[in-house]
């Protein structure tokens, strides 16, 4: 008998979208002085879900100008016990509304609603409940005994994670008296104007929060504008040199969480079920569409003719489609532009002499898909070893002895995150002790908690997010 899912779709009902947004300055929903617009599409099949304005120069300087107000008048003078409070408000409406968030951003971004729902709104709200409880003990993070926050944050996200992205840099910034100047991908701004709205819930007060919309341009604006103290930004390694170059010399206070080519190291030992859920997990996640993705699988040599055919059938067995369909396990790419550059990283990898397998399965006709893709015979030298393809493409190496895994996985100009696949603890330790890392996860993969710091090295950025420690950064 041949069984198959029924279509489960989750209801856009829950969705009230604007036809239009405005700009959030000031506490208030504001159109952009330039009275220009940008649309955003759903990935899934390319229709328009919303017109929505974009920041220029004048608009930037209004809404840091409203941040600068309101450290210095309402927020940074605030008790942080009272800080707090908005900030577990905050948590709370964002678990209130988690059904219609999660489905906004199936909508916007082409993730499925299962990652969405499962993933990405409860961590959302675990940001704002985590940093709710250091607004009043910021002197007992081993941080100084009055540390201070440092003003006016510029901080721009990318698509891949908008709303959680989001939390990871409001909630910290507000948590420690900041005040905050956020700037959206421009693919996925959706979530983050419905986050102004909450802000409003909440009875935020004006100008804590202000949200503006645009392209690289109005990002620019923002990063080098003379009234920010800090910038903080997660996106490519490009992007992240090019804010570097502009904030030198001025005395912001900068991080960047950029992008990774992150090794999933597996021994011979290896519980080699767990293992495939592991890589699949690392790989296809979002898509791919995950910087810390375990993009590179490293197989000890005596166990790749055991563990490839196996990994071939799991992914055989994943479900393409519909985002909003509660079966999906791979989703859209987020736009044409990204779809492009993973066609053409594949096709790259081919030509270099990479064998290349994609699981049997129907593309839908509209929208932006590429099916789950394995490249077996990398080389270190292959470009789809080294370049970040920020999709659903997993290249796999082999080596022979631990030091081989571990040299093979430095070999990157990338430092983000890794994962090691063994049953036993010494190996384990001593592997993660020698990557060059920020995370290096142990049996699983994609594994976040609010309380744990992350970020990475060299071209993966510097600074951490999360935990005590990614208070440090916006703490003078």
């Amino acid at each position: 008998m041949n069984l198959d899912y029924a279509p489960a779709p989750e209801s856009r009902s829950v969705v009230a979208l604007r036809p239009n947004y405005a700009l959030f300055v000031d506490g208030e929903f504001t159109p952009a002085e330039s009275g220009e617009h940008l649309t955003t599409l759903n990935p899934a099949d390319e229709t328009e879900l919303a017109r929505f304005a974009v920041a220029g120069p004048a608009d930037v300087d209004r809404a840091v100008a409203a941040a600068r107000r309101a450290h210095e008048e309402v927020w940074g003078p605030m008790p942080g016990a009272e800080r707090g409070k908005y900030l577990f408000r905050i948590a709370r409406i964002i678990q209130e509304r988690s059904r219609e968030l999660a489905v906004l951003e199936s909508l916007d971004n082409g993730k499925p609603i299962k990652e969405t729902r499962d993933v990405d709104l409860p961590l959302v709200a675990a940001h704002f409940f985590y940093h709710a409880g250091w607004a009043d003990k910021l002197a007992h993070a081993g941080l100084g005994p009055d540390p201070r926050p440092l003003g006016v944050a510029a901080q721009v996200i990318p698509w891949n994670f908008p709303l959680l992205m989001l939390a990871w840099k409001v909630a910290p910034a507000l948590a420690t008296g900041n005040t905050v100047v956020l700037k959206p991908a421009e693919t996925t701004p959706l979530t983050a104007l419905v986050f102004a709205e909450i802000c409003q819930e909440a009875d935020l007060p004006p100008g804590v929060v202000n949200i503006i919309t645009g392209a690289g341009e109005t990002g620019r604006a923002l990063v080098e504008h003379p009234g920010t103290d800090k910038v903080a930004f997660t996106g490519s390694t490009e992007v992240g040199r090019s804010i570097a170059r502009s904030v030198a010399g001025t005395g912001k206070r900068l991080t960047l969480e950029l992008g990774g080519k992150g090794a999933n190291i597996v021994y011979d030992d290896a519980a080699l079920d767990q293992a495939v859920e592991g890589i699949v997990s690392g790989i296809f996640f979002n898509q791919g569409h995950v910087c810390c993705a375990g993009s590179r699988l490293l197989v000890q040599e005596s166990i790749a003719d055991e563990l490839l055919p196996r990994l071939r059938d799991r992914v055989s067995l994943l479900r393409l489609g519909d985002p909003l369909d509660k079966n999906t396990d791979l989703g859209a790419i987020n736009s044409a532009a990204q779809l492009e550059r993973i066609r053409d990283l594949a096709a790259v990898g081919e030509r270099e002499g990479a064998e290349r397998w994609s699981a049997p399965c129907d593309l839908p006709a509209s929208g932006y898909w590429f099916a789950p893709t394995i490249l077996t015979g990398v080389s270190q030298a292959h470009r789809v070893a080294r370049e970040e393809i920020f999709g659903p493409v997993l290249s796999v190496l082999t080596f022979r002895t631990p030091e081989e895994a571990v040299a093979k996985a430095n070999n990157t100009p990338y430092g983000l995150s890794a994962g090691v696949w063994t049953e036993k603890g010494s190996r384990m330790m001593w592997t993660a002790q020698r990557l060059r890392a920020g995370v290096v996860w142990s049996n699983t993969f994609n594994r976040f908690d609010p309380a744990s710091p992350f970020g990475g090295y060299k071209e993966s950025g510097y600074g951490r997010e999360g935990g005590r420690h990614g208070l440090e950064a916006y703490l003078g």
